[in-house]
């Protein structure tokens, strides 16, 4: 087993790593709560029947799977979990992670309104200002 020093990562300010634990969190509740409303009206009978494998599966069925566990809700969580984890490390996540997430819900409201997806330029935003605030301290800016 190799095991590796943790002195080469860079610590990011306090609050830059505690904001980054909030979108983290935010993104976790997005998830939870995209899960909770579309659970209910799954039709989960129909899917484990077979129904979506083959050409029985009518429009509403498949859109639902697509917002379920086709969807982007547990890989949501997943990075959600890992913002969390970086945070509690006393790291920040990168500006790429908030370019993504103010980027493809920003073209998703475009192509369909407004909807939840606006809920996903929380975390966005969170990990923008946990950007800008550790690139304003004093104790990264001496590093």
């Amino acid at each position: 087993m190799t095991t590796t020093s943790t002195s080469g990562i860079r610590r990011a300010a306090p609050a830059a790593a505690r904001l980054s634990s909030a979108a983290g969190w935010s993104a976790i509740t997005i998830a939870a709560l995209h899960i909770a409303v579309f659970v209910p009206q799954a039709p989960w009978s129909e899917w484990f029947d077979g129904a979506l494998r083959t050409a029985d599966a009518d429009p509403e069925s498949l859109s639902l799977f697509w917002a379920l566990p086709g969807g982007i809700a547990v890989p949501g969580a997943l990075m959600g979990l890992l913002m969390v984890r970086l945070g509690r490390q006393g790291q920040r996540v990168g500006l790429g992670y908030a370019a993504v997430l103010i980027a493809w819900p920003a073209c998703c409201i475009w192509l369909i309104g407004p909807s939840g997806f606006i809920a996903l330029l929380v975390p966005g935003g969170l990990l923008i200002a946990a950007a800008v605030v550790d690139r304003r301290s004093p104790e990264t800016a001496a590093r």
